[in-house]
């Protein structure tokens, strides 16, 4: 009884495609990452640039905070609040950001995506053809209305009869592959061995050309057409039609006979039926028989025939070397088809001309094919992505297996091809930009080009051309110059080239000509291409090691203070990366503040800065004594963007049960009082603090009246809290700022709104009867600046009008939005907010609703970076559970004066911690709560963000490229919070828990949180790390990295293979190996050192593999080191630590797994076809004790802590359970899996009394077993049970063991001491990494948790629609439906409860017969509870 969550999504960049999706102007961008599908749209930014002494230039993260800090002469740094800094101005360019707009997690594993163009559409934009793993093909567009995508249709192609046979293969284990026409008249899907699905799109004139055959004498009297269907317009067809016609499967075979062995195929550009041109041979293509068949490969052009479902042969081009493997359609102005193979390009015109080009010496060897020779560049074409640049020549980008990148261009002559050319892009032009393999490359438009990967971070490149040296003549109004040569050339939408000096140019530009002085002989312009990178997604796969680590401290005291409460035990370092993008990841489950300044403040309750204009008497503006530029605004100083003051309510140190205020001035020196005798503490505890009027007016909310004050603290007015009509005083429990506005909502559930005139004086705003009538629960204020929400984004683009919008929440649950000033009526009302309905809108009504959310709040505000942001509608619930709604635009069929705003739910699994807690606090329906309300930080360290204070901290954060995500704050709770912007703390905030303790605190720098939605550090070493490993005794992780070195006979692919000690810097002290021995495993473990004194220390063990070629047999050495501390070098503190050998003993077969077994301290290696345990003696040597035979190759050997208890699994054969005894020493087999096959990982699991174990298959399967020989069907032990099987959909790469959290957890090399038996009462779990960058968690369940949420995951899955109309139950079950006695719980799904609306959560709770808090425990412990200590 376990469930599976998945903790992260996938980072891995899989395909992605550019179109117009959502509507007919974008600009989208679709990403596939393995099963997330991602909607992007582009958006140009102004971006600061760092210009090096180096020439070279880098884009700044928009998200990371820049560090402008002046150091004195001792180099440290000033104080955090110092006043007196230097601001630097930096350059700055235009780039192209990527803006999320939608993301789905899809029940399949994409294989293909293609563009679609149909009759008809919901946005009349191009539809989304998605091919999945397993022979499915799903048509999707963009629902307006639902703001989501739509399926259109889903075809199926994995039924029995299409597979040719039973000896077929399974169409998952096959290549599958998708194509599609570029006129959109139909897509092929390439499935199983050599089947070929055709699927048929209607397209306009089909019923023309159906018509063309009309005979009169056969066909009688010609029918005219339907005068509706005579007037439709291009893009109308009737409802009843469906925008695909019937598909139909074709063997290959029935294309051409000796079509036995297809390699790729893709539908041409330029006919007038869809045509295609597939790559094939008759016999199987091979190095071993090249001499025997040489140039097998034949390239077939075909036309397709859809009304007969027949095909015509056009042409086709034999003897085509056999290392092609893609046909890459060409538009104009080329045409044709690139043949791409491992050495060479081949390029095949309409009229079936070949033109080539080797690039490396191997073509020569390979193929008699006739290729020009440019074999000095000496590139590897395999695994290559080649995308066009422009449309004006026809250049394209190749991104090269190693992330270089190369320009192909074609000679043309006229319209027909007459050679080929290859040109590296040198590193000072872009060319290492890239920094691993592509797995797919894309072209934006505009000089732009997204390149997505799945062994390094996916980007997009910008490229501008560099005019060339030449004189040239151009004529201006009459009078000629000569150019400087320094020209950029820019591209316009299509991508073609601009000439900015031509830009003004008086007289009309002569169109340019291929016979131009800028076009070389190959048809390309001979500037040379130069790219930038505009913008990164972050990934981490893949991740082929982790391990656990404790978090290093700071060395100095007071660095060690500050971290005190908020830094985590442990932190999970996963490796990263491949080539040149390897490197590791430290990953963390909360924020970890970077405290500046600490000090105790008992008595404060809430705290708040304010930036505020100095006023300037007489209008004399004063010198700026260190603060920047001031100038002279209105009678009031402006230029310093620092706050200036501090506002902090605390208990009152004269009556326990009373509050009072104090305000602090911001000095260099730090906080002192503030001389403002007209700021009166003794009035009580204050409620909020916000400027008006151009913050020339502070504004103090308390309980019973509102002072203002001008920039010194001088008091201006005093507004009391009277009513005119009942003669009651209300009390202000909370207070939203939006200038010139001011909110405030009362304890008799009234509101008061107020305003600030031209010269500040602040008075009452005049309320309506509607106002007036109501109670209200909540409200706030927000400053439509783009018109998101009033529907004018379009008009406000450039205009500098805002909308103030009030959303204010009844009593009962309903939302109402007035646009001030106008408070007669709502300009929109949702009288189900409460609800929480998935499509919030204003005419949603439920009959009878069974149950209503107690929310207690209400907030409006942007989320997002300095790339994009947007209004989000906030709500908190009585438990702090946040519920996040984005608000979006639909105008409906109707009237012109129905509403067009609705909101849509997003996800948010995010539960508070301690929700009882929190619950204790609402008093009086939920008013009482707003003491501690949410806030609003407009800018913290480059984000745009919410902090949600109390029991359970949580900062909302969004970037432009990822959904709004929940991350809790590490700490205690927080009574108080504010955004705290100084010269020593730029862009931080200010915070006080509840041991009253205030922290100023930062984000630490180059850590994001969006990505994942986890706290992510990634650690760049240049080289690919293939194990970690963490050693606690000194505290430090150790490396095995590889790095390419020049080729040397008689060697091949040598690499050289490092040892790393990595402390918090990342500069190693390495140990360097032979350059044929790879690294395979490391592990940190505490081995017995003497037979005499029994003494055991923490040894470093490696296993590596030595291959000097396919004829000599492979060797492996076992390593045994150990850390010590030594003399650091000088100004290299990092320098401390060195690996002392220990032991070396070279071995038969490779080093595969190592482990440590028993009690007395064993090493258990697996080496070759065995699993040998070896003892470390006291002369270096490691003596073996004990063995058992393997099969293949053992690819995991695990040991349960404590115990004698081993775990085998073959990357070919099964999995084995077998025990390691120590008097006498001997191993012995005790059950095997024989069904099982291609382990890749595997653990132990235990449960209580029962011992289970998870393997991970090469199919992305998790397979859980049991040990049980009381099962009759185990034959008394000898055979596992296996009790259920789970298709995670994405192939894991590591499965450990973890215990359930504990006050303090002892450490090895993955967090466990290996000396500690645990209690058999205690819980396990394991955490899961896959080779797609997502992390999962597997808990185990008891009996109650597990039906209830057995039951709740039935309900989910029939209640939710899922993206692209696939069948999720299928999808998890595998090919296994029904073999396990009990299935795992899908956490995933389980964790969608709270998407429902409170009236579908309430019927799905009644038909389980649960409390809803028995259930959100249940949710509470799946969302990696388990993991409390990262």
């Amino acid at each position: 009884m376990q469930c599976y969550t998945e903790l992260t999504p996938p980072t891995a960049v899989t395909h992605a495609l550019s179109l117009p999706f959502t509507s007919t102007t974008s600009n989208d961008l679709i990403v596939a990452r393995t099963s997330l599908l991602q909607i992007f749209s582009l958006k140009t930014i102004l971006t600061e640039i760092d210009t090096g002494s180096d020439n070279k230039t880098s884009v700044r993260d928009s998200t990371q905070l820049t560090d402008r800090r002046v150091l004195d002469n001792d180099g440290l740094e000033q104080s955090f609040i110092a006043a007196d800094v230097i601001l630097q101005r930096s350059e700055r360019s235009h780039t192209t950001s990527l803006v999320l707009k939608a993301e789905y997690h899809l029940s399949g594993t994409i294989t293909s995506l293609a563009r679609i163009r149909t009759l008809n559409s919901k946005t009349g934009a191009d539809c989304l053809l998605i091919a999945f793993k397993d022979a499915k093909l799903s048509l999707v567009e963009w629902d307006p209305e639902r703001y989501g995508l739509s399926t259109i249709s889903i075809h199926y192609y994995e039924r029995e009869d299409l597979q040719g046979g039973p000896w077929a293969p399974d169409p998952k284990k096959c290549i599958n592959y998708l194509t599609a026409d570029p006129s959109s008249r139909c897509a092929a899907l390439k499935f199983g061995k050599r089947n070929l699905a055709i699927l048929p799109f209607r397209q306009a004139g089909d019923e023309d050309l159906a018509m063309d055959d009309y005979d009169p004498d056969l066909d009688g009297e010609r029918q005219e057409l339907p005068a509706a269907m005579a007037n439709r317009t291009n893009g109308d067809t009737p409802s009843a039609q469906t925008l695909y016609a019937s598909s139909f499967v074709l063997p290959l075979s029935a294309l051409e006979p000796s079509l036995i062995h297809p390699i790729h195929l893709s539908f041409l550009y330029e006919y007038r039926e869809p045509t295609f041109g597939i790559l094939f041979a008759s016999l199987a293509p091979t190095l071993s028989l090249l001499h025997d068949r040489r140039d097998p490969l034949s390239y077939t052009v075909f036309t397709l025939d859809l009304e007969q479902r027949a095909s015509t042969t056009i042409l086709s081009v034999s003897g085509l070397p056999y290392d092609l493997y893609k046909v890459i359609p060409l538009p104009l102005p080329v045409g044709g088809a690139l043949l791409v193979g491992g050495n060479e390009l081949v390029h095949v015109d309409q009229a079936g001309r070949t033109n080539g080009v080797s690039v490396n010496t191997f073509a020569r060897q390979c193929t008699s094919f006739s290729l020009a020779d440019q074999s000095d560049l000496e590139m590897k074409l395999e695994a290559c992505t080649i995308e066009q640049l422009g449309a004006e020549n026809g250049d394209m980008l190749i991104v090269l297996n190693t992330g270089e990148l190369a320009i192909l261009g074609f000679k043309r002559d006229g319209r027909s091809v007459s050679g080929l050319s290859v040109r590296r892009v040198s590193p000072e032009h872009g060319g290492l930009l890239a920094q691993a393999q592509a797995s797919c490359v894309v072209n934006l438009g505009r000089g732009r080009m997204f390149i997505g990967s799945e062994d390094a971070d996916s980007i997009i490149l910008g490229w501008t051309r560099k005019a060339p040296q030449l004189a040239r003549q151009r004529s201006i109004g009459g009078l000629s110059a000569d150019d400087d040569g320094d020209g950029e050339i820019f591209f316009d939408k299509d991508g073609t080239e601009e000439y900015d000096d031509d830009l003004y140019s008086g007289v009309a530009s002569e169109p340019r000509r291929q016979s131009d002085a800028f076009l070389s002989s190959s048809g390309s312009a001979t500037g040379d291409y130069v790219f930038k990178i505009n913008d990164t997604m972050r990934n981490i796969a893949p991740m082929r090691d982790v391990a656990f680590g404790c978090t290093a401290l700071p060395q100095d005291d007071e660095a060690m203070r500050n971290s005190k409460d908020v830094t985590t035990e442990l932190e999970l370092v996963v490796t990263t990366g491949c080539g040149r993008a390897g490197g590791v990841t430290v990953l963390k489950r909360e924020i970890e503040p970077k405290v500046i300044g600490r000090f105790e403040f008992s008595e404060a309750r809430g705290i708040w800065s304010v930036q505020a204009k100095r006023p300037v008497a007489g209008n004399i503006v004063p010198p700026a004594s260190g603060e920047g530029k001031i100038g002279l605004d209105g009678g009031y100083a402006s230029g310093n963007e620092f706050d200036r003051f501090m506002i902090v309510s605390k208990g009152s140190t004269r009556t326990a049960d009373k509050e009072e205020s104090a305000v602090y001035a911001l000095t260099a020196t730090g906080f002192e009082d503030v001389k403002a005798p007209e700021f009166d503490g003794s009035l009580g505890g204050t409620i909020e603090v916000g400027t008006l009027g151009q913050e020339t007016r502070v504004v103090q909310v308390l309980r019973g009246e509102v002072r203002v004050y001008d920039g010194d603290l001088s008091l201006s007015q005093i507004i009391p809290m009277f009513d005119d009509l009942t003669g009651a005083e209300p009390k202000i429990i909370s207070a939203s700022f939006a200038d010139p506005y001011l909110l405030l909502v009362r304890d008799d559930a009234s509101v008061l709104i107020l305003i600030s005139d031209e010269s500040g004086e602040i008075e009452e705003f005049d309320r309506s009867d509607t106002i007036l009538s109501s109670k209200w629960l909540s409200g706030c204020l927000y400053a439509d600046r783009d018109g998101v929400l009033v529907g004018s984004k379009e008009s406000r683009r450039n205009s500098q009008i805002q909308d103030i919008l009030m959303f204010l929440l009844t009593a009962e649950g309903c939302l109402q939005i007035y646009n001030l000033p106008q408070l007669t009526a709502p300009f929109y009302v949702a009288d189900t907010l409460s609800l929480l309905p998935p499509i919030l809108s204003a005419d949603y009504t439920v009959k009878r609703p069974l149950a209503r959310e107690t929310l207690t709040e209400i907030l409006v505000a942007d989320l997002g970076d300095a790339a994009a942001k947007s209004p989000y509608l906030i709500l908190r619930s009585a438990n702090d559970d946040l519920t996040i709604y984005h608000p979006f635009h639909f105008t409906k069929p109707g009237p012109p004066s129905s509403p067009t705003l609705r909101f849509l739910k997003l996800p948010n699994p995010h539960l508070a911690q301690e929700p009882s807690l929190a619950a204790q606090e609402t008093v009086n329906g939920g008013r009482g709560r707003l003491n501690n309300p949410m806030r609003i930080l407009s800018n913290v360290c480059g984000y745009s963000a919410v902090f949600l204070p109390g029991t359970s901290p949580s900062f909302v954060l969004k970037s432009a490229a990822s959904v709004p995500r929940v991350l809790s704050l590490k700490g205690k709770a927080v009574k108080g919070m504010s955004g705290f912007n100084t010269g020593g703390c730029e862009r931080g905030w200010v915070y006080v828990d509840v041991d009253g303790v205030v922290r100023v605190s930062q984000f630490k720098p180059n850590v994001t949180f969006t990505e994942i939605g986890w706290a992510m550090q990634k650690v760049p070493l240049g080289g690919e790390v293939s194990a970690v490993s963490y050693h606690a005794a000194m505290g430090s992780y150790v490396l095995g990295t590889s790095e390419e070195v020049e080729f040397e006979l008689p060697k091949d692919d040598d690499f050289r293979k490092n040892w790393a000690t990595e402390g918090e810097h990342p500069t190693p002290n390495c140990y360097p190996l032979e350059l044929d021995e790879l690294p395979l495993c490391i592990r940190t473990l505490n081995l017995e050192t003497s037979e005499h004194t029994h003494t055991r220390t923490q040894l470093v063990v490696v296993g590596t593999a030595i291959t000097r070629g396919e004829d000599l047999a492979t060797r492996g050495c076992i390593y045994v080191f150990e850390i010590i501390s030594v003399v650091p070098q000088p100004g290299r503190p990092e320098t401390n630590r060195k690996l002392k050998l220990i032991a070396k003993e070279e071995v038969k077969g490779a080093v595969t797994a190592l482990c440590e077994v028993g009690t007395q301290g064993f090493l258990l290696a697996a080496q070759g076809q065995k699993c040998m345990v070896r003892g470390l003696k006291e002369d270096g040597s490691l003596l073996p004790v004990a063995f058992m035979d393997m099969q293949c190759y053992v690819s995991v050997a695990k040991s349960l802590p404590g115990s004698g208890l081993t775990a085998f699994g073959d990357a070919v054969k099964n999995f084995w359970f077998a025990g390691f005894s120590e008097e006498p020493y001997k191993m012995s087999l005790f059950g095997k899996d024989i069904s099982l096959s291609g382990v890749m990982a595997a653990d132990f699991f235990p449960d209580g009394n029962q011992l289970f174990f998870v393997v991970a298959d090469k199919d992305s399967n998790i397979h859980v077993l049991q040990f049980d020989p009381e099962h009759p069907k185990s034959l008394s032990g000898q055979r596992l049970i296996r009790r259920s099987t789970f298709h995670t959909g994405h192939p894991i790469s590591t499965i450990t063991l973890l215990p359930s959290p504990t006050p303090s957890i002892p450490q090895t090399s993955n967090g466990i001491d290996s000396n500690t038996a645990s209690p058999p009462s205690q819980s396990y779990n394991l955490l899961l990494t896959t080779h797609t960058g997502r992390l999962a968690l597997l808990t185990p369940l008891t009996e109650s948790s597990y039906r209830r949420l057995s039951l709740l995951q039935g309900q989910l899955t029939a209640s939710f629609e899922t993206a692209c109309g696939l069948n999720h139950r299928s999808y998890r079950g595998g090919d296994a439906i029904g073999m396990g006695v009990r299935g795992v719980v899908d956490g995933s799904v389980v964790r969608r409860w709270s998407e429902l609306g409170v009236q579908r959560r309430e019927e799905g709770r009644g038909k389980l017969g649960v409390e809803g808090w028995m259930l959100r425990e249940d949710l509470r412990g799946l969302g990696g509870g388990a993991l409390v200590v990262l």
